[in-house]
């Protein structure tokens, strides 16, 4: 996630209007297909699992700008209890944290490749949001943001209970990893056909010097953490 001092960050994001609900826009929308029910997470694109969807492209970075060397591919799926999204990120050089810890979050996680998603189901207060990023090594954390509340360093200790997977093909330099995340971590009400989110898609790419931050809807900012510039999931019924 990148990151700009906290007291900058929130100097910089002013108040943002309530948002009510319309129709999302397919430019900025990524589709989640139903499935029947939950599946042990896989990365393998190619799966009966992960076929089955209409997946969207971060091509750019955080102003628009096109970097076609990491066209990062994101699938998407949802069942009653979760939202499943895949991540297809080419690579040049891995940024990977040493002695990686799998079995327990990871603070600052950002500061090393990651994949990452915001997720709002405020439409009122778009500030207020749910943050969840992995690892190419398989690493995690989660995150409970609130941009109303300065210098809240206390965000990661949240629990989502998402569950990762991840795994690096060198030959191809290609990392893939998949989240599971529990709709319940981030709405109060039962996933349904139809019903759509406000969301984001990151990564964070790359060794600190020319260190690359691409982004799906562009923030047209230094930060990730913009609201104003999510996008929409929608969840699509099955068509079986």
């Amino acid at each position: 996630m990148l990151r700009v001092p906290l007291t900058l960050l929130f100097a910089s994001l002013v108040s943002a209007p309530s948002f009510a609900q319309s129709a999302p826009a397919p430019a900025s929308t990524i589709t989640a297909t139903e499935a029947r029910k939950d599946v042990h997470l896989t990365t393998d694109p190619s799966s009966s699992f992960w076929k089955q969807t209409q997946p969207v492209f971060i091509t750019g970075d955080t102003f628009g700008n096109p970097v076609p060397t990491h066209r990062t591919e994101v699938r998407a799926r949802w069942t009653h209890d979760s939202l499943y999204l895949l991540y297809i990120s080419p690579y040049e050089q891995l940024n990977l944290k040493p002695s990686p810890v799998t079995d327990a979050e990871t603070n600052r996680l950002w500061n090393w490749d990651v994949a990452e998603a915001f997720i709002g189901s405020d439409f009122q207060n778009i500030r207020r949001y749910k943050e969840f990023e992995l690892s190419p090594q398989g690493e995690w954390v989660d995150l409970n943001i609130d941009l109303d509340k300065q210098g809240d360093h206390d965000a990661w200790k949240w629990n989502s209970n998402m569950e990762v997977s991840a795994r690096i093909d060198r030959d191809h330099k290609v990392w893939y990893g998949a989240m599971r995340i529990p709709f319940s971590s981030f709405s109060d009400h039962p996933a349904a056909a139809d019903q759509t989110f406000r969301i984001n898609l990151f990564r964070c790419q790359g060794p600190t010097e020319g260190r690359l931050y691409l982004s799906w809807q562009p923030s047209m900012s230094k930060s990730f953490h913009v609201p104003e510039h999510f996008g929409t999931l929608l969840l699509a019924p099955s068509k079986r």
